[in-house]
């Protein structure tokens, strides 16, 4: 047949590379060319193939559920909108360090530039008020002329 006159390989490439039997880890012909052999599953690990995700992100009594998009602090639930979960979050993420207002304006809103208005003071505030009201030990400060930082009671000073 004129494809085995090409090297074996229906798909060119030669008897090793190219088409189904070609390359990577695994899927390739083994050893004199017994055909494909099973992936290399430490190589693909130490390629950081298989990576945790976090699932959900705690500060002191409250948590952060990225899979059901919930917030909870002490168990009770506490309804956010969706722009809000997402500034949380970003301060979550951040806790313990003092996040700028373009910082924010970046991650949270997408803007690359200041729109020299109020919005993240007003969403800060909402937030502060749904997360921090009705509990003794607020969450969220505002470190005056740098930005906000969302530490747990016993971190003394941002970093």
């Amino acid at each position: 047949m004129f494809w085995q006159s090409q090297g074996g390989n229906p798909w060119g490439g030669g008897p090793r590379g190219g088409g189904p039997w070609g390359g990577g880890n695994g899927g390739g012909p083994g050893p004199r060319g017994r055909g494909p052999q099973p992936p290399d599953f430490e190589a693909l690990l130490r390629r950081g193939a298989a990576t945790l995700t976090t699932t959900s992100l705690r500060v002191a009594d409250l948590e952060l559920d990225l899979l059901t998009r919930t917030v909870k602090r002490r168990d009770k639930p506490i309804e956010v909108l969706p722009r809000e979960f997402r500034l949380l979050e970003y301060l979550m993420r951040n806790a313990g360090h003092v996040v700028t207002r373009t910082m924010l304006l970046e991650h949270v809103w997408d803007y690359h530039f200041d729109p020299q208005t109020n919005v993240i003071d007003v969403h800060v505030s909402r937030l502060r008020q749904k997360i921090d009201k009705s509990f003794d030990n607020p969450l969220l400060h505002t470190v005056r002329g740098a930005g906000y930082c969302l530490r747990a009671p016993e971190q003394s000073q941002p970093r």
